[in-house]
């Protein structure tokens, strides 16, 4: 039997990462085996969460995935000791209409999973009103339980005092309170953090947040808080087709977001990955039969990758007989060119007529919902894909034949239609997971 506990906020930015990874690593520091997941479509907390534990770590959405398939991903917790689900944004943040089973919100997952919340409040600026902020979140939705609070970034002992009192009359147990302590912040970009595998020090940043962490919270008390759970049998797995039987996957720096259950459902499939480096100027393997380009990080590579002819011209003559799909980042490697955060125009590969700029940066953030119009690989015309999309380039020419009629969560169509041309797909969107 696990302890399993859910970690939120009321806002991003408020310290979920650093006290998730901080509890990780000290529990398994103690002996404990401990699993993480993330809630919500995000790439770069699982990476962490797989630092701190030794253990990969998955996403789990209640918008784009079913019950059957949250179950399914979930249970790899069955021999932990300690699970911990890390939230996203505020607690109740999600999108105004439900998808597969819920609003993509955190509390969706505690819910469903009857797991107790540990709130990390920052009282910066505040003091009974922080007691006030988390009273409204225990009593906002009546299934979703909270386990206690700890305190980030006080300012004083006497701050801290006056929250903690404040709390405590409302009923609100308080687990630890943190001082300031910049030994401990990860470093940031505009896509959130810094890659877990961009930082060579990430062993010794947790092993700190989680000396400092033990030193400020009750380990003992939160641990006795989570809930005594045993995953049941799953009805149904992820609803993912390989896109084929040989899969030849860009993976480097430039080309790094890849959800762990789709690789997972890929191999599950019977599909087999051999990866290749765009950065260290490596085409795909000749005897895949599909290339896949994920999303990443190829406007801070852009020059780079102009300049990588043997990845181009062996990326090109792949498509010429097979299909090579690329999302979001690999989409916009696939088009024509890339203008950079400094306005330097850059040649891309060609395959599609996409062309992209940072010069100019727009956000674009959220579910979607993709109809497709034609085929791609693994999914044929008339399929319903959900994903999320995240970036902040701007199109300049979008001009091949749209993919797909996409939705966003409120059923608003939008622009970024992905693309086809011959054997190359390509779209704004990230996959999570298909209608079925």
């Amino acid at each position: 039997m696990a302890a399993g506990l859910v970690i939120s906020a009321p806002a991003s930015g408020v310290g979920k990462t650093t006290l998730t990874l901080a509890l990780a690593r000290a529990w398994r520091n103690s002996g404990l085996r401990v699993q993480c997941f993330k809630s919500g479509p995000d790439y770069i907390d699982p990476a962490f969460h797989a630092a701190a534990t030794g253990r990969a770590s998955v996403n789990v959405d209640s918008w784009a995935m079913g019950r059957g398939t949250i179950s399914h991903l979930v249970s790899r917790g069955i021999d932990a000791d300690v699970v911990l689900a890390e939230g996203s944004m505020g607690l109740f943040d999600g999108v105004a209409a439900r998808g597969v089973c819920g609003t993509g919100a955190t509390a969706d997952i505690a819910e469903m999973l009857d797991w107790p919340v540990l709130l990390v409040i920052d009282p910066s600026g505040q003091a009974q009103t922080a007691a006030a902020i988390a009273a409204g979140l225990r009593d906002y939705r009546p299934g979703v339980r909270l386990a206690g609070v700890v305190l980030n970034r006080v300012a004083s002992p006497r701050h801290e005092a006056l929250v903690r009192r404040a709390l405590l009359d409302v009923g609100i147990a308080v687990f630890g309170a943190l001082p300031r302590h910049a030994e401990i912040s990860l470093p940031k970009r505009h896509l959130g953090l810094v890659q877990a595998e961009e930082q060579a020090e990430i062993g010794k940043l947790i092993d700190e947040a989680a000396r400092f962490v033990a030193e400020h919270v009750d380990l003992d008390a939160v641990l006795r808080s989570a809930a005594t759970w045993s995953p049941q049998p799953a009805a149904s797995g992820v609803n993912v087709t390989p896109p084929g039987q040989r899969i030849a996957l860009a993976r480097d720096a430039a080309f790094s977001f890849v959800y762990p259950h789709m690789l997972e459902a890929w191999r599950a499939a019977g599909a087999e990955i051999s990866t290749f480096s765009p950065l260290a100027d490596e085409g795909p393997d000749p005897s895949a039969d599909v290339c896949w380009l994920p999303g990443g990080y190829p406007e801070l590579q852009a020059g780079k990758i102009a300049a990588n002819a043997r990845f181009r011209s062996g990326l090109r003559a792949f498509a010429e007989t097979r299909p090579v799909h690329g999302e979001c980042g690999g989409y916009m490697v696939l088009g024509t060119a890339l203008t950079d955060a400094d306005g330097i125009r850059h040649e891309m590969t060609g395959l599609l007529g996409l062309e992209t700029s940072f010069a100019k940066r727009r956000m674009h953030l959220g579910y979607r919902l993709a109809e497709l119009a034609a085929p791609m690989p693994g999914h044929q015309a008339g399929a319903r894909l959900r994903g999320h999309e995240f970036h902040y380039s701007t199109i300049v020419a979008q001009p091949d034949t749209p993919l797909a009629v996409v939705h966003d969560a409120t059923g608003a169509v939008i622009a970024e239609t992905g693309s086809r041309r011959g054997q190359a797909t390509g779209t704004f969107f990230h996959l999570i997971a298909e209608d079925r």
